[in-house]
Parts: structure tokens; sequence; C-alpha cells
């Protein structure tokens, strides 16, 4: 087993020789993005592949060390799979119907085995379970499990328990009992198991994490646990209220974003990877495991639209946590309880997805001024008025707060929506960001009666959209381009009509839509904007972004093109894997699935497009001029 031989001793050299953090193993070619599914608990979330091995796993926490890190390393860095011992014929896999449950249908030449793979959550720990069900024939199996804490750097220290049906392993302030159906053994610091199932019988593996200072965490009985978890999730995601013609696929996405709410605060993290290249072999990779202000917006209204009014609150609840105090001091996204010390660093013994470096941990931009968040929190929180989520003044003296650094601040070059590292610019979203935020605070106090300086305030949101309009639109091109007196186009601007900053049908918006699909479109979807000549600062090359894609889908509703929107939104639905999921960006030469994995602002646009369509018009649209 992982460190230990069996007899509570660990496997190292007679004259008891530190063991040294494990070295990168042979290279292996990557699983593909694709082929992984998400399983969770709320509190984190695993990520396993169709051949049935758990490669990404951080305990206790979406943003903990890693202690399964083989999706940006190797095996050495931990990993656990259970398959059969011979070569699969045949692979199938799907979510239970309403749940975050995962079968793994293994055909083989000796019969049929299912995996059942979910996570449950419980006080004092977290548990992954995994049962092998035998549905025909004799299937011999095999189980490889090698726990890796610290991001794969740090081996437990692993005793047996009775009769080998599992073991204790320790490493500084982690814990992790496992409970196996079948006998272990160990290998070179490894944990194996070679078992058969037979029609109908069933193997249990629960792997359960907890503090090691305190007691062992609970092991829950694996059939009550999946029982269990197949009634909650299953009443969850009846209660969505969206009944078009993609329901199916509208509650797989609120399901996932439902796995990425971190639920003892609300937070949800915009993906529970970092790292996944945004071009294959590159140096475009983030972590993507904490809360962005910019999906705020967006989120409330997909939860509210799907009828998970609690979830919206909760999420509401953690945004004004987490900006609360100076507004100088508003970051662009913070920890799962708002943290904002996220300071980025590099993983140096880990190789990377696919050979791509560095594998970053923390994020540099919570330290960047971007303009546009405020935007988007000044519309979330007056959302939360109009859907009647908190009382008018739950956040008044924030945003009256807000208002006025903004008015100090708008005119200043920033890194913009896409967090570019190639220095700050006058970036045109970001400025009619600015306006959004001066438009809600208006808006609030005129529909709720709440104290402001209108009159500035309608002052200054006129100089602003004077701003934009002068500055970023390009008669040339007949376009708002990327940057003030730039001649580059953004995919960022489809959003200018979704805000409301000028009618869908406005010449310049016209004529914005007209230059993206022009320019921006690659095998009918779209880029953010041209990397070989972009200002941010990174080398060359990536793959078109979702949900820019699925923001072109929107624009053409509000225009009237509906057939072309549905064309795209179906060609969207397609890029999505066996069991629903999208990341953040995709390759249409290779077709493969790029970037952090599965992307909440994927699956954000997904559901917002599709009540969009369903219902001939905007689900988001936050207002007019």
């Amino acid at each position: 087993m992982s460190g230990s031989s069996g007899t509570g001793q660990p496997e190292q050299a007679e004259d008891d020789k530190h063991v040294p953090p494990p070295t990168p193993g042979p290279a292996r070619p990557p699983t593909r993005i694709e082929d992984y599914a998400l399983i969770g608990d709320c509190h984190t979330a695993a990520l396993v592949s169709r051949n049935g091995s758990i490669d990404w796993l951080c305990w206790p926490r979406f943003d903990s060390a890693a202690c399964f890190a083989a999706l940006v390393g190797t095996a050495d860095n931990g990993y656990w799979r259970i398959a059969p011992a011979d070569e699969p014929v045949r692979i199938r896999r799907q979510y239970r119907p309403g749940t975050m449950i995962l079968e793994t249908i293994f055909d083989t030449q000796n019969g049929s085995v299912a995996l059942i793979d979910f996570m449950t959550a419980a006080t004092g720990g977290s548990s992954l379970v995994r049962i092998v069900e035998g549905r025909s024939g004799t299937v011999p199996m095999r189980l490889d499990l090698a726990l890796r804490f610290g991001y794969g750097s740090a081996i437990p220290w692993v005793t047996s328990l009775q009769h080998h049906t599992g073991f204790r392993a320790v490493v500084g302030p982690d814990v992790v009992v496992l409970h196996s159906g079948a006998k272990l053994r160990g290998e070179k610091l490894t944990t194996v198991s070679d078992f058969s199932v037979t029609p109908g019988q069933r193997v249990p593996f629960v792997l359960s994490h907890g503090q090691s200072h305190l007691a062992d965490p609970p092991v829950p009985d694996a059939d009550q646990a999946l029982e269990e978890i197949d009634a909650g999730w299953t009443s969850w995601s009846s209660r969505c209220l969206y009944q078009g013609e993609w329901r199916d696929t509208v509650v797989r996405s609120l399901l996932t974003l439902k796995a990425l709410n971190y639920h003892p605060t609300g937070g949800i993290v915009a993906a529970p990877t970092t790292s996944l290249p945004e071009l294959p072999g590159g140096q475009r990779n983030w972590d993507y495991r904490y809360c962005w202000l910019r999906d705020a917006t967006f989120t409330l209204l997909a939860l509210m639209h799907g009828g998970y009014r609690e979830e919206a609150q909760a999420w509401g609840a953690w945004l004004r946590r987490s900006v609360a105090g100076t507004p100088s001091q508003i970051q662009t996204l913070y920890g799962l309880a708002g943290e904002r010390w996220l300071m980025e660093w590099e993983v140096p013994w880990l190789d990377g997805y696919g050979g791509a470096r560095p594998v970053r941990i923390g994020n540099a931009a919570s330290a960047q001024l971007q303009l546009d968040v405020y935007g988007e929190l000044m519309d979330a929180l007056y959302q939360e008025l109009k859907l009647g989520l908190v009382r008018p003044n739950a956040s008044w003296d924030i945003q009256r707060q807000l208002v006025g650094h903004l008015a100090q601040i708008w005119n200043e070059p920033d890194e913009s929506i896409w967090e570019v590292r190639g220095g700050p610019r006058h970036f045109t979203f970001s400025k009619a960001m600015a306006w959004v935020a001066v438009d809600r605070a208006i808006r609030g106090a005129e529909e709720f009666k709440l104290p402001g300086k209108l009159d500035q305030w309608r002052k200054l949101r006129q100089e602003i959209h004077d701003s934009v309009c002068q500055n970023g639109f390009s008669p040339e091109k007949n376009s708002f381009v990327q940057y003030y007196g730039g001649s580059e186009l953004d995919a960022s601007l489809l959003l200018l009509p979704l805000v409301g900053f000028l009618p869908a049908d406005d010449p310049r918006i016209v004529g914005t839509v007209a230059a993206i699909q022009k320019e921006l479109m690659v095998d009918g979807l779209v880029m953010r904007y041209l990397t070989h000549e972009s200002v941010d600062g990174l080398p060359p090359g990536e793959g078109v972004f979702l949900a820019c894609s699925f923001w072109l889908a929107d624009n053409l509703v509000l225009q009237g093109r509906k057939r072309e929107a549905r064309a795209l939104f179906e060609r969207l639905l397609g890029l999505a894997n066996d069991v629903g999921l999208l990341a953040e960006e995709y390759d249409p030469r290779a077709e493969r699935q790029l970037g952090n994995f599965p992307q909440a602002f994927s699956h954000l646009a997904l559901v917002n497009t599709a009540m969009n369509l369903t219902n001939h018009g905007p689900a988001h649209k936050r207002g007019a001029k």
C-alpha cells in the first residue's frame, strides 16, 4: 500500500533513510480533457477518466493541495484506478439521471462490470465511494492507488487495517482511511488489489478524509450512501423550473454548477482544476479553483431562472461578504470563503498536462485592476433587489461607496475582462461595464426609493457612455474595438447589448456582431480575440472560447435571427463530452476541449442561452439605456 508493506512499517531501506518526494516518471499520453467526468460533494470534486482512474482530487476543499495530481503530472503524483485486469472491448458511461453519480460500464471478453463513483460529505470528513458491480460473466479486476499529498510531492505514512482490507494514511494535517471490500497489498509505495466479480456481486471501496489531529473520519456504508446521495441529487434536480426542449441539457449544466458550489459559504468556483492548458503544451495555464466576481450576475440569473432561489441567495450573500470593506480594495476573484490572499506560485515538480508548464497555484489576477468587475458586482446587487432576494437597503451603503470610488478611477487603464499580462490599457468593455455600474446604482435609487446623488450619477453615466462611443468605436471597422484607439476586435463586446449599453438593433452593435463573425470565428465558433495581435503578453495561440460563442447566439436572438442562433446553440451542445460537460475552450481543428474543466462560465452561458431561445428573448438581458 502507499508507503506500507502491510505490516505497519514503511517500505524504505533498512537504514531508515528518508524517502524523498517522487521524481517524475516516464511521460504518458495525457487522457483527453473531454474523457474525464466530474464527481463531487459541494466541498470538493474529483475527475474520473473513462478508464476508471481518478487523476485529480483536492481535499478537503476545492482549493486544497491535491492528493491525486496525475492530471497535471504523472502517475507518480497520485491516482486511483479501478478497471478490468484485461483490456475492455468497450467502455460506456453516464450519470444516473438527475444526479452526479457516475456509472462506467466496462465490457470485456469475460463479461461486463460497472464502476459506480460518487462523493459524500459528513461532519468530520468527506468520502469518495467506488462500488464495483458485476453485471455478467466473471470479470477479473485490478486496483492501483497512489496517495500523494501536497500536489504529488508527499508520500504518506500508511498502516494496514485488520485483515488487509483497508489502510490509514497520515501526512501532516491530513488523514485518509480506506475501507475495502477486497484484500489489498503494498507494491513499490502504492496499494494494489486483484479480485474478481460475478453477476450481482458488489465490491465497495470507501476512501475518507479527515484531520489527523482529530478522530478518524466517519466511514459511510457504501450502499446506504449511494441510496441517500441518489435521492438527494434527484430531489434537487427535480426542482428545475425550465421545461423547454433542452431540459436534460440544462439540468445537467445546473447540476454541474451545483457540484462546483462550496456549500459552507455559497461560493462557486470557476472550475475544480488548475493549469489545464488553453493551448496544448503552452503557457496559458491558470488556477481556476476560486470565485470570480465576473460570474456574479450570470450565476444569479441562471440559478433563479432555473428555480434555485436558495443557491442564488447563498451566492449573493457570499458576494456581499467578500467585497465588504474599502471599495478601493475590491478584487477580481476571492477564495471560497472570501479569502483575498491568493498569491500565485509555480509547482516545479509537476510536468503539466501534456507537458504544458508551468503548473500554477493561486492566481495573480486577484491583484489586478479590472474595471469591468465593478459593473458585474453592481449589476448582481441590483438583480438581487429586482428578484426579491434581499431587502432594498441590504447593501446600499456599499453600493454608494462603490460608485463614488468608481467615479475616481473609471478613466484609468486596466487589465480587462481577460486579465491580460501585457500591461494595462483603456479597454472598451471595461469602460462599458463602468457605465453598467453607475446605471444600476441609478436604477436602484429610482426603483426602490433609495438615497443617492442622482444628478451626479446621471452626469457620470452619460460621460462614460459618450467616452465609449467616441473612443471605443471604429468607423473604419464599423465596430467597437478592443481598446481605445485600437483596431483589434474583442468578443467581450458581444455583451454590450446584453447588459443594456446599446440596443441590439443599434447599427453600431449590428456592425460589431458582423465584424466579430467575419474576423473572430473559426469553424463557426468565436475566439476571444486574435492572440497573435493581442496585448495579453503571452505567446499566441488558443482555442475558441465557448462562452463567447453562446453570447453570439444571444445576440442573434436579440436581432431576430433565431434560426441562426438555434443552429449555433445546437453546434455548441454537440461539443459537450459524452456526459454533458464543457471546458473553457475548444480546438475546432483537433476537435479537443481545452482549458480548465468543467468550466462554470461555459455552463452558465449554456443555461442562459437555452432560456433565451426558449423564451424568444434575452433571459439575462439586464436593461437598456
